[in-house]
């Protein structure tokens, strides 16, 4: 018995194909992982062994197979460092310039394999009797082992690396800044009765979806308003203006901006300004 698929790279391109399709229009992390892992770690370095090395006595399969890992993990370094300096670094720049390579290479290698004699272009034959095998010395058989052992290795890795991405470290975000937007500028002096603003925002780092804070806000420890209860989705920011209005005169009045946890008595963060309030005349 034996397999010639001797198309091998317009189904690379095909699924090239998809894969842009997936990423698109698929929300899924398990259709990208699946066909994302060959599209980086195979393809690229497949396809231009093919544009380099069109004949089948050029390189043994074994051979293709190990370089072309090798060559598609350099091609896809340079590529991400050439975006890091062009158009930037991001899943739809790194796609398209590896997705273009492939392409390019492609149509190389099928150009330069249809002006060789068709015994002499590559094409990957599998016997299913593996004749070659059996007749292949221990010492090349435990090379073959071994190699073969370490590609399943490296992408099993990479597979488990992508599927279960380590936790950062777990914190919420909580800062006030000035009406302009930034750490200064903030409102030191007021008037008994007028209200003072600054932007106060929360950012949810907790790798937990939908957390619910509270903000209180107390001059010299008397709450002068709530805000809340705010539900915030992991990764989601919330950044508002929010005013405070001080009822009593006088210098270096502290004002907190203290922030709770859904469930929790006891105050998650907490922030202060001091303020210089004035009686009315």
């Amino acid at each position: 018995m034996r397999i010639k698929p001797e198309n091998e790279l317009a189904v690379i391109n095909i699924l090239s194909v998809i894969l842009i399709i997936v990423i698109a229009f698929v929300s899924s992390n398990v259709p990208r992982i699946i066909l994302g892992l060959p599209f980086i770690l195979f393809f690229p370095g497949y396809t231009l062994l093919a544009a380099f090395f069109p004949r089948r006595t050029d390189l043994r399969l074994i051979e293709r197979v190990a370089l072309s890992f090798g060559l598609s993990i350099a091609v896809a370094v340079l590529t991400g460092l050439m975006l890091h300096y062009t158009w930037g670094l991001g899943v739809y720049p790194i796609v398209a310039a590896l997705a273009l390579f492939i392409f390019v290479t492609s149509a190389i290698a099928w150009y330069r394999r249809r002006r060789l004699p068709t015994e002499e272009g590559f094409s990957i034959r599998l016997n299913g009797d593996f004749p070659r095998w059996r007749a292949a010395s221990r010492l090349n058989k435990v090379l073959a082992i071994v190699l073969s052992a370490f590609i399943l290795g490296v992408v099993g890795t990479l597979a488990y690396v992508v599927v279960t991405p380590r936790a950062g470290e777990k914190f919420t975000e909580f800062y006030v800044l000035g009406l302009d937007g930034k750490a200064e500028n903030y409102p030191q002096e007021l008037t008994v009765g007028d209200e003072g603003n600054v932007i106060l925002g929360i950012a949810n780092h907790e790798h937990e979806g939908n957390l619910v804070y509270r903000v209180e806000i107390t001059i010299n420890g008397e709450v002068n308003s709530i805000i809340g209860p705010l539900t915030l989705p992991n990764e989601e920011k919330w950044q508002n203006e929010v005013g405070f209005t001080p009822h009593k005169a006088g210098e270096n009045q502290k004002l907190e901006f203290i922030l709770y946890k859904q469930g929790e008595d006891k105050p998650y963060k907490l922030l202060y300004l001091w303020v210089d309030v004035k009686g009315t005349s």
